[in-house]
């Protein structure tokens, strides 16, 4: 395998492995995976979740991977249903980022819940919290907060997980 020579700008900045055998033809990817994240609002409130396998205090967007020809709204309706065990009423787009750590497109959207919360296997706690009371954390899914916020009209400050960098590196050694 040899890199691929750039054909473009964007080939200079992701280049690909492509076969030496130039009758091979094969290109090696490492295309991103599409998920969605859902900033979940529940009687007024916002719904942020802490996934069993993380540690305390990091509480986040309701997150999952699409499904083969899965539409992303039914995705972000399943993972509501699916992790918090709400029916969502109304969601809109708030935009597309990338999580270069996970390799995955987040598809970013706001979603207006109603009944009962009952977690799913996935999630340990969730907290409610006021809009303006968000701190995004400085990637993907806080990228789709602050931008959900500043559409609204509320300052925010961005914060990093307590010992997120530690304990993302130890995760990426794994």
């Amino acid at each position: 395998m040899t890199d691929a020579p750039p054909s473009a700008d964007v080939r200079v900045k992701y280049p690909r492995r492509l076969c030496s055998d130039g009758a091979c033809g094969f290109v090696q990817r490492d295309n991103p995976t599409p998920a969605v994240g859902a900033l979940v609002e529940h009687e007024g409130d916002i719904i942020l979740a802490r996934n069993v396998g993380w540690p305390e205090g990091w509480f986040a967007l309701i997150t999952g991977y699409l499904e083969a020809e899965e539409p992303p709204t039914d995705a972000v309706e399943r993972e509501i249903r699916e992790e918090l065990g709400l029916d969502t009423t109304a969601i809109t787009p708030i935009g597309n980022y990338i999580f270069e750590r996970k390799n995955e497109v987040m598809l970013c959207y706001h979603a207006v819940a109603t009944g009962d919360i009952r977690l799913g296997a996935e999630l340990a706690e969730y907290r409610r919290y006021k809009p303006h009371e968000l701190k995004p954390w400085p990637r993907a899914t806080g990228f789709a907060v602050a931008d959900w916020m500043t559409s609204r009209g509320l300052a925010f400050e961005y914060a990093d997980f307590p010992g997120a960098a530690s304990w993302l590196a130890r995760a990426d050694r794994r």
